[in-house]
This record gives C-alpha cells, structure tokens and sequence, in this order.
C-alpha cells in the first residue's frame, strides 16, 4: 500500500470538552479493547457499507480506537488509514492491523490534504470531540468530491442499556466530577436522526440520509462494570471520582438493577441504540 504522507494541519486551541476527553482517554486503551470496543464494533460492518468502503478505496478510519473499524474496511480490500488522538489508541490499531498507516492526530484537525480520500469514516468519534460541526468540515475536506463521509454516535435519550451503569451511580449519589464539562451549548445538536442529518448537510455533506439502528448488547455483568470502573467515558469518570466507597455503593446497585436484563444463564442483555448517517462530500 502506498503511504499518503501526512501534512502540518493547523492548529486552534481544544475546548475544555476536548481537554476532558484527553484526560479521560489516555492510557486507557487496552481496558476499552477489552470492554466497550466490542459493543461499538457492532455497527463497523452497516459503517462501511454507508461509505462504500470497498476494494481498492482509500479509506481513513477517524477516532480508530482499537483497529475494529480498521481491520474490516482492510478485510473488505480497502486502502486504510488511521488517526486517533490518543497515542495508546494508535498503537492499538498498529498491532491489531499491521500495515496500516496510523496517525496520532484530532478533530478537526487532520494532517491530510484535501480531497485524498474516497471515504472518511468514524465509528462514535463525534460524541468525543469539542466542535462536531468543525470535526463533520473537515471529514469533507480531506475527502474528494464524491466521495463518502460516514458517522455514527450514540442516541439521546438512550437506551436502557446505555443507562444502566448511570442509574447504579445516581442511586449511589454520586455526581459529574466539577473538571468534567459538558459540550458547549453552541457546539452541541440533537442527538436523533434529524439532528444529526442537519448537522451533516451543514458541514457542506450532500444526499444525507440518517439512520436509527436498535440491537442488544450481549456479555457478563463484570466485563460490562469493567470498563467504567476502570474510568472509561464520562461515566467512568463519575464513578472513579466517588472513591472506594462510592465505587462500591454503586456497585451494589448496580448489581441489583442487572436483574432487569440477566439471561438464565447469566449474561446481560442491554438494549441499545445509535445513529448512523453517511453523505457525499
């Protein structure tokens, strides 16, 4: 594969939502390949049909995290690139999908030039960045005019699933840590299919179409504590700031509420859903 060779992209400071978002996610990179990538993996293969990811297509997987998305679009005989703002991310991808040219960098600002790829991918990296609007601009400036922009991010309100370690903290009492900023008012969009599809057809995206995609989430209550106990996501973030003991309360209720979804055999069944929208640059 053919190396595209990364330029100096401009800079502008981070949002206090893109400064959390570095702190919550560093070094945090094998204990998300080990919980939540598999959730989010879910939609890579409904992703990469939206761009028309196919043989040949040079393609840049945005926010790669652990190399899922990465991995298929190669699988799929794509030409594939990779960025991330988390180094630990990048290496992640690195070794789970060697040849690919993988990038340390973060939205909205990539070091490509425009129009260098036929597709420009991002599995829930919008619901990471400070300025949407910006990061969906420059996914259509470095892809050629044609090509595909495809996204996905979480649903608001969520699912029950998505809300289950939420509860267990409320019911503990616990709260957003004070150093943990919501996205700035501005910057922020409804988080449904026409609140997304808007925000694509502002970015200069054309022939938006937004979907919502359902499904359930299968795997044992510890993996899915796992992460957010290990302070993946906001979430994480409220319960590592508890201490021990809010830790430990929220566990017990969380453990209760598992009653709502546990299989006779033990494992969870967590309803989710999320949006996926794709458009031509």
């Amino acid at each position: 594969m053919t190396d595209i060779e990364a330029v100096t992209a401009p800079t502008a400071a981070p949002t206090p939502f893109d400064r959390a978002e570095r702190r919550i996610w560093s070094g945090r990179a094998e204990a998300y390949a080990d919980t939540y990538a598999h959730l989010c993996a879910h939609l890579v293969p409904a992703l990469l049909d939206a761009a028309e990811a196919g043989p040949g297509a040079r393609v840049l997987d945005v926010g790669c995290g652990s190399g899922s998305v990465s991995a298929a679009a190669v699988a799929r005989g794509a030409s594939v690139y990779a960025a991330d703002a988390e180094p630990g991310m990048v290496a992640a991808t690195r070794r789970a999908v060697p040849g690919v040219a993988a990038h340390i960098a973060r939205l909205p600002e990539l070091p490509y030039a425009n129009d260098t790829f036929d597709a420009a991918v991002g599995n829930f990296v919008l619901n990471h960045v400070g300025r949407p609007l910006a990061a969906l601009a420059e996914l259509r400036r470095i892809t050629r005019p044609g090509g595909r922009v495809a996204v996905t991010i979480w649903r608001s309100p969520g699912a029950p699933g998505q809300t289950l370690i939420g509860r267990a903290a409320q019911a503990a009492g616990l709260t957003r840590p004070d150093w943990l900023p919501a996205l700035a008012p501005q910057d922020d969009f409804p988080r449904t299919p026409e609140g997304l599809a808007s925000l694509l057809g502002a970015a200069g995206l054309l022939d938006v179409e937004c979907s919502e995609v359902a499904w359930e989430h299968r795997c044992d209550p510890d993996t899915w504590w796992a992460g957010a106990e290990q302070g993946i996501g906001a979430i994480g973030q409220v319960l590592t700031g508890g201490g021990a003991e809010g830790m430990a309360a929220a566990r017990r209720a969380y453990d209760d509420l598992c009653a709502e979804f546990r299989t006779r055999g033990g494992l969870l069944v967590l309803p989710h859903r999320a949006l996926l929208a794709a458009g031509a640059a």
